[in-house]
């Protein structure tokens, strides 16, 4: 059974109180199911199968690997041959990835239960640390699996994206950027269900106007 990310009343209505756009978009669109998966090993095995793949590829394998091995656990992905992942379709790089987190785990080199007591900032260290998680994924493991409720990432380009098209700006620097964690906290994750929501179309009128890229990466002069 699908879970989804738990929010509800308290969380909107304090987003709508400090954004009125942002108000505006919570009651065209309505409540947005966005899935989780509370188990956190199994949460960052399926963040490691879906980098830099298509979100269908991504899902594809993902059944494939637990129609075959069933529950992912450590354990089970430790005894595995790293060639019966491969041949699911995941690169050598990948298996190496998921591997060393099982084996960090099982070692008790990573406390990975411990992460549910600690302080945002120190999760987020503490998952960035291990092979093939960056800053970006282990904040996304954060609101995905942990369910924390304030996390909002200057890193995620459909949020800043989202940000862009809600207020009209044309870029989204750090310092902006931080000046809108600041308003939506401590509801930063339901912030950014919304903001994906926008970013991806939910209100139509809604257009990114962004600094256009010029060939060579250097934004256009305005």
């Amino acid at each position: 059974m699908e879970e989804y990310f738990r929010y509800g009343e308290t969380e909107l209505s304090h987003l709508r109180r400090q954004d009125e756009r942002l108000a505006e978009v919570i009651d065209r669109v309505g409540m947005v199911k966005r899935r989780v998966i509370p188990d956190l090993f199994a949460a960052l095995v399926h963040t490691i199968v879906g980098q830099q793949i298509s979100t269908r590829a991504h899902e594809t394998i993902w059944q494939r690997i637990q129609a075959a091995i069933g529950p992912v656990t450590p354990a089970v992905i430790d005894a595995l041959p790293p060639e019966t992942l491969r041949n699911l379709g995941l690169s050598l790089r990948k298996v190496g990835y998921i591997r060393s987190a099982a084996r960090k785990i099982i070692d008790g080199e990573f406390d990975i239960d411990a992460l549910r007591d600690l302080p945002d900032e120190e999760v987020c260290a503490r998952l960035s640390a291990l092979e093939g998680i960056g800053v970006w994924s282990a904040e996304m493991l954060m609101l995905h699996s942990l369910q924390r409720p304030d996390i909002l990432s200057y890193g995620d380009l459909a949020v800043r994206r989202g940000l862009r098209m809600l207020h009209g700006h044309r870029e989204i620097d750090r310092a902006l950027f931080e000046k809108y964690r600041r308003r939506y906290s401590p509801c930063g994750s339901v912030a950014c269900i919304y903001l994906w929501a926008v970013s991806s179309g939910a209100i139509a009128e809604l257009k990114d106007h962004g600094l256009k890229r010029q060939p060579h990466g250097n934004p256009k002069k305005s």
